[in-house]
């Protein structure tokens, strides 16, 4: 296998090719492992999850950003190989994110094709990883960027989030069976909100929307009343970070939920959150003129602490391994330096119980690289 260069990050210094002893376990091969397919579309996420019911993780990959192209399933042998796939519908569109989950009740997992200035389309599933369209999740053609999924209500159902730029995100309420009612705004009427995620960041029971914004919008928390009015908002980072992904784990362990920041122009960031729903303490990590687009965070070495996984463009992609402190890191790069992904995705794709990393790369190949021990299998 070849050997990979690790960094040493903390707050005070970046070692780019260390002389000291670095204790770490885990490693990526530099090109995927397993390609997913040799097409080079302009990929801009991925998703892992069982469409088929077997037990494995499958993907799902879209395609297009603003340029029509088939959406596609891979369907998992149960080896970690992919050795089956075929378009998710028989349209061609404008898809940005392609997030899936149990919408109609009926126990598998369906999809909600995010499309820019096109419909939102929701996929049903038969069971066996075969969609049909069922319709539009709403009237609205928007410039959408992503649609995310979570119950907001808390009634047993799946919502959807709905992302745009420079105009209003929206909420639609899961009313059953897969039928969704009318948009309901969050945020400004023009944000450009490119990612958000979901959670409970105030301890208060009620599920709250961490945006990630660009075009010079800061990004922002905004608080959950209870009776999903999202009035209440605090902002994070700079005020003017170029944001393409967040995610949301308790990084130093001490209960309350941090956000991790992806950027552009900037290093990356993570910032504290004090259980309040502030996060005022941050820290940036990475390279200072960072482009990146994505980013995951799960516990890759299974040490017991979240670490971080992040997608760049024109560089090399990069898991940073937390020490327990979410201050200090053992950086793994993996990837081409020429490699543009803009998403990434993370699931234990071959059963090892250690989670590999999924790449969309826009017009080059899309692939995993697989979560291997350092020295070999």
């Amino acid at each position: 296998m070849k050997a990979h260069v690790l960094c040493v990050f903390t707050l005070e210094l970046m070692l780019l090719c260390p002389s000291v002893a670095i204790s770490q376990t885990r490693t990526f091969s530099e090109s995927p492992e397993v390609l997913l397919g040799l097409r080079e579309d302009r990929s801009p996420s991925l998703s892992f999850v069982d469409v088929d019911g077997d037990g494995d993780l499958d993907v799902l990959v879209a395609n297009g950003r603003h340029w029509p192209q088939a959406n596609e399933v891979f369907l998992n042998n149960g080896r970690g190989r992919f050795t089956l796939g075929y378009p998710l519908g028989e349209e061609f569109s404008t898809t940005y994110g392609v997030p899936a989950g149990d919408l109609d009740g009926d126990g598998d997992p369906d999809v909600v094709v995010a499309n820019d200035l096109a419909p939102n389309q929701i996929y049903l599933n038969d069971g066996s990883g075969r969609f049909s369209l069922e319709g539009a999740l709403g009237p609205e053609v928007e410039s959408t960027r992503g649609v995310f999924l979570a119950d907001l209500n808390q009634d047993g159902l799946l919502d959807a989030l709905v992302t745009n730029r420079g105009m209003e995100n929206g909420i639609y309420l899961n009313q059953g069976s897969g039928v969704f009612g009318p948009k309901r705004g969050f945020g400004t009427s023009d944000d450009s909100t490119i990612s958000l995620t979901v959670a409970d960041v105030n301890g208060d029971t009620h599920p709250d929307l961490v945006l990630a914004n660009r075009d010079g919008q800061p990004n922002a928390v905004y608080l959950d009343d209870g009776t999903l009015g999202f009035g209440r908002s605090h902002p994070f980072g700079t005020g003017s970070d170029e944001t393409r992904g967040v995610a949301v784990a308790d990084m130093d362990g001490d209960g309350y939920l941090d956000i991790v920041a992806a950027n552009i122009g900037e290093p990356n960031g993570i910032h504290f959150g004090d259980g309040t729903g502030r996060f005022e303490t941050s820290v940036s990590f990475g390279g200072e003129n960072a482009r990146s687009y994505s980013v995951a965070v799960t516990d890759m070495d299974r040490d017991g602490d979240p670490d971080i996984v992040v997608g760049n463009i024109q560089a090399q992609n990069a898991v940073y391994f937390n020490d327990g402190t979410g201050r200090a890191f053992t950086v793994v790069m993996f990837g081409g330096d020429s490699d543009v992904t803009y998403g990434i995705a993370v699931g234990d794709v071959n059963g090892d119980g250690f989670p590999d990393v999924g790449v969309a790369n826009s017009d080059g190949l899309n692939g995993i690289h697989l979560n291997q021990p350092v020295g070999g299998r």
